[in-house]
Order: C-alpha cells, then structure tokens, then sequence
C-alpha cells in the first residue's frame, strides 16, 4: 500500500484513501506545484494471482481512455509501473456514486433520473461513435459519479471493449448481474450498442424506484407497480430498454435519448388529453384541406421567414458587445428550424469566446460541444459546413483551451483537441484546404497523448521524426502566417521551442540530421522575435520563449555531439 503522505513520481502526494476493490486501492493524491487533485489507482503485483492478465486489461482501459474526450467521461493522466505496483493516475472526480445516494435516500426523484439518463445517454452515443465503437457494458449506480453541480461522469472502464463486427459471439462473460443483459452471459452473440441501453435500463430501474436488480427477485417490474405516481411514458422506456431480446430494444443511444426527451407524450395521461384534442382537430381538417394548394406557398414563405430571421439575429449579434447577449442570440439562432445544420452561429459562438477573455472555459466547451453534437445529424449533411465547425474547434481547444485546473498546459490543450481534428479528415470533402494542417494538428496530439506510455514500454522510436515533420508543416502553414493571430503563432511557435529542447537527442536518433533541426530552431527563433505584439499576455509569451531560445540551442548541440563555441567531439 502507498503511504499517506509520500511522493509518487516525484510529483503526487498521497492524500488519502478513497476507495479499494478486490484487486485496487484507490488514492486521493495532490501535485502541489500545480495545485490539482488527483486520483491514483494502485495495483500491486503480490496482490493479484495473474498480475500479467490484470495488467494487459489495465492497459487496454488506460489506452481507451487517452483516446476519449467528453465532459462526462474520466481522463487519464499518468501510467507509473515499477516492481511491486501499476499506477493510474486520472482525474478526480467530487461527488459521490448514484450507488451512495440510493442508499442514504432510496428512489431518485423521477425529474432528476430522466436529466441523468439524458446525460448518460449523451455519452453512450459519444462512445457508440468511436471507430471501432466501444460498448461500455458495465452501467450501473456504483459506476456513475455525481458531482456538486449535478453533472455525471461515468467511471469505471475494466469491463468496457471495442465492438468487433466479426465477432460471433463474446468469449468472456463481464457484467453485473441484475444490470447486464443477457448476452453479456455468453452463448447468445456479442455484446453491442443494445447492451449498453440495456444496462442503462437496468440503472433508471434501479434509481426511480430504488429496487436492486442485482438482489433477488432478480427481476425488472413495471415501475409503476412500485410506485403509481411514475410516468406510464418512462416505463415505457425502461421496459423497452429491457427486453430479453435486443432487437426488441431501442437501437441506438440517438433513439433513446429521443424517447426521453419526449417521454411525456407517450405517458398515458398525455395520451388521454391528446385524444379529447383529436375531436377539434378532426372537425378542422377538411376546412384546410380547402387551403392545401396554398399551403406549399405558405411552406416557403415560412422558409424565407427562417431565413430572414436567422440572418437579423446574426447581424444584432455581430453589433452587440455584450458577452451573455452574444450568446444567447447564437442559441436562438441555433434552435430556428431548419438552421441547425448551418455554420454562422457556430462559428460566431467560438469567436465570442475568443474575444471575451482570450480563454474557452471548460463550461463554454460543454456549452459548444452540447451544440454541435446534439445537432451533428443536421451539420453532417453539409460536410463543408461540418468540416469547418470541426477545424475551429479543434484550434480553440488547441490555442485557448482552460480546462479548469489553475495550470496552462500546451500539450493537454493539444491532446483535447485531437477528435475535432480527426473528424476533420473524416469529413472534408475533395480539395478541403485546411486538411495538411489538420492532420498535423492531430498526430502532434496523439503524439503527447501516447508518448508516455510508449517512453515507458520503449516503443517510442521512429515517433518523433514524424513529430519533426509535422511541426514543420504547421509553423509553415500557420506560424509564419502574419494574417494569423499572434497568439496563436507564439503558441505554436513555443511548442515547436519546447519539442526541440525536450527532443532534440531522439530527433537525432530518428534520422532528423542536425542541419534540419537548426533550420527550424532559426526558423522558430526569426519568427517569434519578428512578432510585434500588442497585449500584454502575448508580450509575455513572446518574451517567455526568447528567453528560453539560448538553452534550446544548447541542447541542440549537445545532442548532436558539440557544446555550443566549442569544437566537435
């Protein structure tokens, strides 16, 4: 066991014990010179039978995880492994499970259950998405987490896998019984999206009526036989979601979440009200038959309206300098039927975000990433549109991203924008200008997204000429750019600094000759000098990096064998 109070890695100091399994013991941890909360996961070798079979599955979830970005999923920080243990290191999340509310206050309020489920639907379909999907399978209260502002993050990915459509069957049986469905027990195909709405079933069960599936009787009644005062439109749901067989369930997350947002209307006693609404509708319907031919005019006519509206909110937007007023009119914009697909208010949000404070907060990046996949449907019939979207967000989080802990970290700014700049080369159409840059933007990511562990297993050769190369392709494309933003170049220029004084000996022994890497050392170093800024903080980066230029040389020649003034070794 860890030690209360020690240093791990020379960096996380154990705080406390928070929770321990059959395997784990799961540690609260603080890195003091960035004042941020961890959790540590510790595994020890004794400890477990197999450790080797342990480890491969901890390395299966932890690579998962670095792959995933959602505002309701964990994120991996660190890997640690030495001789007696394995450690994850990963966010903290405040709260406590839904397990834990459930037993100090039983049944959840049915409004609070169907918010949950929304959000737990949400980021099925995120992890549904993926390529190849993953199937989370696990769901349950014990694995939610909620936090003080009544957001949820799931946790928990040791049983979670990659859907593999070749898969005839899942060899492995995991779950928990009572909230997994029945084909996570082996014999009957293999696990897919279904299983996840099933196991979500399972949960809102459990929640709106506070009766354990995984206790006998073992069985999921209609809810309302627990509790009459229910929503008939919400069991509905739950018995959907539950059905043995899972043709019978709702297909896809989209389809629940779909549902849910319409629960009421599928509840008995809307039904009833609808009905006696039915009568009047009936006696209306041949009077605007008599008007049908007018109604294609009318049909365009209401197109124009939306069309014209959209235009005018977009052009009070642009005249406003009201922070909150800017965003709201972009909202409204949004909501405007048929204009969720289009581009403007989209990229208006994110300007706006800019020219506030210079800073995308985490709660403006939940905001936005609400937005557009909430509307990804819509947005994806125009890939131009789509693709655009997809850019500027992948350069928000890239260049201004705060992702809310005290510190300004460029390489997790980087890692957080690496799906945005994938989707970009999934969806641009022929002849996308942008792709070279996005592509770069993507591998530099997922070069310090993957460059630890791959340190750790020294697998790490051959990956940083590519780092080499597309560095190059973006202080070309973007940092000598004079049109671009300054800050944007001299955050960019920085990374280039930073990668070359960190990087400069595996450079060398990739291939990147040292004529090569003095070329972009100079390029680096004209440039930044050359900028003339014109606000305070982008004065300070300036100013941060061309301080740090001199050492940066020095560890070029170092790497390369000579001390900067001296002769060759």
């Amino acid at each position: 066991m860890l030690e209360i109070g020690s240093l791990v890695d020379g960096k996380y100091k154990i705080l406390s014990e928070i929770g321990h399994g059959g395997m784990s013991i799961v540690y609260m941890a603080i890195n003091e010179k960035a004042n941020k909360t961890w959790a540590i996961k510790e595994v020890r070798k004794d400890g477990v039978l197999d450790f080797e079979a342990v480890r491969q599955g901890l390395i299966v979830e932890t690579d998962m995880l670095k792959r995933l970005r959602h505002p309701n999923l964990p994120s991996i920080i660190d890997v640690i492994e030495d001789e007696t243990t394995l450690l994850i290191v990963m966010d903290y999340i405040e709260g406590n499970s839904l397990s834990k509310a459930l037993e100090e206050f039983g049944a959840q309020p049915q409004e609070y259950v169907i918010e949950w489920a929304k959000q737990l639907c949400d980021v099925l379909g995120y992890l549904h998405s993926r390529q190849p999907p993953i199937i989370y399978r696990d769901m349950k209260p014990a694995n939610i987490m909620l936090k003080p502002d009544g957001n949820l993050t799931l946790i928990d990915f040791g049983t979670a896998r990659e859907f593999k459509e070749k898969n005839l069957a899942d060899t492995i049986c995991l779950g928990t019984v009572g909230y997994a469905a029945p084909e996570q027990f082996g014999g009957m195909g293999q696990t897919d999206a279904r299983t996840d709405i099933y196991c979500l079933g399972a949960t809102l069960y459990h929640l709106v009526t506070g009766c354990n599936p995984s206790e006998p009787p073992y069985e999921i009644k209609p809810i309302r036989e627990i509790n009459s005062s229910l929503s008939s439109g919400l069991e509905r749901i739950i018995q959907k979601c539950t059905q043995r067989n899972p043709d019978d369930r709702y297909q896809s997350a989209a389809e629940l979440m779909y549902a849910l947002e319409h629960y009421e209307e599928i509840d008995d006693r809307y039904r009833k009200k609808q009905k006696r609404k039915l009568g009047a509708f009936i006696a209306t319907l041949a009077c605007s038959l008599v008007f049908a031919a007018g109604g294609f005019g009318l049909s365009y006519a209401a197109s124009r309206k939306a069309t014209d509206t959209y235009q005018n909110l977009l052009d009070e937007a642009s005249k406003t300098a009201d922070y909150d007023q800017k965003l709201q009119i972009y909202e409204e914009c949004i909501a405007i039927p048929d204009k969720a697909g289009e581009k403007d208010a989209y990229l208006g949000m994110m300007q706006t975000y800019k020219e506030n404070d210079a800073v995308f907060t985490v709660e403006e990046a939940n905001q936005l990433t609400k937005y557009i996949k909430n509307h990804q449907a819509e947005l994806q019939e125009n890939p131009a549109a789509y693709t655009e979207i997809c850019f500027e967000t992948g350069k928000l989080y890239w260049y201004y991203y705060d992702y809310g802990d005290g510190s300004d970290n460029q390489i997790t700014r980087a890692k957080s924008a690496i799906d945005w700049f994938e989707d970009v080369q999934e969806y641009a159409p022929a002849g996308y200008e942008n792709l070279g840059m996005a592509r770069a933007y993507a591998n530099i990511g997922i070069f310090y997204r993957d460059i630890t562990t791959d340190i750790t297993e020294a697998s790490d050769k051959g990956k940083y000429k590519p780092l080499y190369e597309n560095l190059t392709e973006l202080i070309g494309s973007v940092a000598m750019d004079e049109s671009e933003s300054e800050i944007v170049r001299l955050e960019l220029l920085e990374l280039a600094r930073n990668a070359i004084q960190q990087y400069a000996t595996k450079f060398k022994s990739d291939g990147v000759t040292k004529e090569e890497l003095l070329a972009m050392f100079e390029t680096v170093s004209d440039t930044v000098q050359g900028i003339e800024t014109t606000a305070d903080v982008t004065a300070e980066k300036k100013d941060n990096t061309v301080k740090l230029l001199e050492d940066t040389e020095n560890a070029i020649e170092t790497a390369y064998g000579t001390e900067k003034g001296g002769d060759a070794a």
